[in-house]
C-alpha cells in the first residue's frame, strides 16, 4: 500500500504516511491517488478544490469549519512544519469537543484526514510553512465559522511560547459553548 494509516485519538481523524522512494537524487512519492486513498482509509470521497497557503512562524490559522457544506480536508505541508489540529464539532459524537493534533512537515511528508463536521487549524512552528489541502466541498465564505483557538473547554495544547499571529476573524471566534455545531 502507498500509505500507512495511523489512527489518532479521534477515530475519524487519520494520519496518512506515504511510502517515499528516495536515493542520492532526491525522493518521489504519490501525494494522492483516489483508489489507494479509498482502499487504505475505507472512505469514498471526491475532492473538489485544492488550496495552498504560506505562513510565517507563529501564525495560527483556524480553527475553521463550514456550518453548511461542511468540508472534509486532506492536509499536508510542502515546506516547513506546522502543528495541525482537528476538533470534533458533531454534537452526537462520543468525541464531541475533543481534539487531535499532529506535526506535519516537509520532512515527514505526513498528511492528515480531517472529516466533515470537524474544525481545523494549524500553527506554524518553523520559520515559515507552505500548507496544501484538498477539500470535499467548495468554500462558502457565508457559512465559514471559527472556533476560538484557545478555548479552555477544548483545551488544545499548542506548542507555542507566545501569543500567535491571528486573523481578525480568528481573534473574534466563538467558544465551544456558543459556537454553531453539527447535530
Amino acid at each position: 500500500m502507498p500509505y500507512t494509516v495511523i489512527p489518532t485519538s479521534l477515530p475519524d481523524v487519520l494520519i496518512l504516511e506515504p511510502k517515499v522512494f528516495g536515493d542520492a537524487r532526491g525522493f518521489f512519492f504519490e501525494s494522492f491517488n483516489a483508489r489507494d486513498f479509498a482502499n487504505c482509509t475505507g472512505l469514498d470521497v471526491a475532492f473538489v478544490q485544492d488550496n495552498h497557503s504560506k505562513s510565517a512562524q507563529g501564525v495560527l490559522r483556524g480553527l475553521h469549519y463550514q456550518i453548511q457544506h461542511p468540508q472534509g480536508k486532506l492536509v499536508r505541508v510542502t515546506q516547513g512544519e506546522v502543528f495541525d489540529v482537528a476538533v470534533d464539532l458533531r454534537k452526537s459524537s462520543p468525541t464531541f469537543g475533543q481534539w487531535a493534533g499532529v506535526v506535519l512537515s516537509a520532512e515527514n511528508k505526513r498528511q492528515l484526514w480531517v472529516p466533515p463536521g470537524f474544525a481545523h487549524g494549524f500553527v506554524v512552528t518553523s520559520e515559515s510553512a507552505e500548507f496544501l489541502y484538498k477539500t470535499t466541498e467548495y468554500w462558502y465564505p457565508e457559512f465559514e465559522r471559527s472556533l476560538l483557538w484557545n478555548d479552555p473547554t477544548v483545551g488544545i495544547i499548542w506548542p507555542i511560547q507566545s501569543q500567535p499571529l491571528l486573523a481578525a476573524k480568528d481573534k473574534a471566534a466563538a467558544t465551544l459553548d456558543t459556537a454553531e455545531v453539527f447535530s
